[in-house]
């Protein structure tokens, strides 16, 4: 009798990058900015600097004798972020190819991310 296998998760495709200037749109920490630390791409997950802290229990280690209580942040959908533009504040981001170079692009002003 075989296993079952569950199937890998399928990859979201996105159009956000570490590091870009983002808004959240949604859930508890609406309307604050931060910028990306990490993506995840097999859960659509992305971890943005400073927002949506919760409290993580840590064990005592060599460098952290006293362990505790600390705050870390936790992963949110992408779907509750958008990226901010310098120019005109959040937006869409869309894509322009000149030659065979592809730019990211605001959608509302057209300046480059």
């Amino acid at each position: 009798m075989a296993a079952l296998r569950s199937a890998p998760a399928p990859l979201v495709r996105t159009k956000f990058r570490v590091g870009d200037q983002v808004r959240i749109i949604a859930g508890r920490d609406k309307g604050k900015e931060g910028r990306i630390l990490s993506i995840d791409s097999s859960k659509g997950r992305v971890v943005v600097e400073g927002l949506n802290m919760v409290k993580k229990a840590v064990r005592p280690t060599q460098q952290n004798q006293k362990g505790g209580l600390s705050d870390v942040e936790a992963p949110l959908n992408l779907s509750n972020v958008m990226v901010v533009c310098k120019r005109c504040g959040i937006s869409r981001i869309g894509f322009t190819v000149n030659g065979d170079q592809k730019t990211r692009v605001c959608r509302k002003c057209g300046e480059e991310l």
